[in-house]
């Protein structure tokens, strides 16, 4: 739903979706790939999200697992490494301050849908991902659009963080990454 990630993601490469388009995921989807579903899917967002479409401004912490379910076909993956706690005491919805989200996971269970949840097991790739990464094959920078920043820069990175920018902060507090002019 941001207009600046979204071109960011189309820039390198990605096929962004406008959630601000449609309250239905599934036609956002059927308009790129010609149906409504997926073979796999991940949710990145965690215990923050918002609804989408029309709802876009309101806090539905379980919006995107719920949606996830809808889009991926039976027998799908959904990989779950988005942040989740156990409680949100700042959250707006009751359920939610307990740590408990009103997702459908008999629509997930109807589809035998394998869920993947927890940080990312990186160790698992980790080789793959070094060899990718330093034969130019995943071009990581540019993909997460990084951006060294000095350690006097760090509050103004936090705040551009905060506000969702379209950018990775990478935190240089000695000078030794060669910065571009």
């Amino acid at each position: 739903m941001n207009q600046e990630r979204l071109a960011h993601a189309k820039a390198v490469g990605f096929e962004p979706v406008d959630l601000t388009k449609s309250d239905k995921l599934e036609d956002l989807i059927e308009q790129i790939v010609g149906v409504p579903e997926v073979d796999a899917s991940v949710d990145a967002v965690g215990f923050e999200a918002r609804g989408h479409g029309t709802r876009h401004t309101e806090e539905a912490p379980a919006a995107v697992l719920n949606s996830l379910m809808t889009v991926t076909r039976p027998g799908g993956a959904i990989g779950i490494p988005g942040l989740y706690v156990t409680e949100d005491p700042g959250s707006k919805d009751a359920a939610a301050q307990q740590g408990n989200l009103r997702m459908r996971f008999g629509l997930g269970w109807a589809k035998s849908h394998r869920f993947a949840t927890g940080q990312t097991p990186v160790l698992r790739y980790n080789l793959q991902l070094m060899q990718a990464i330093l034969h130019d094959r995943l071009p990581i920078a540019k993909i997460v659009n990084a951006s060294v920043i000095t350690l006097d820069e760090a509050p103004g990175g936090y705040r551009d963080f905060d506000k969702g920018v379209a950018r990775k902060f990478v935190l240089d507090p000695h000078g030794a990454v060669a910065r571009a002019a």
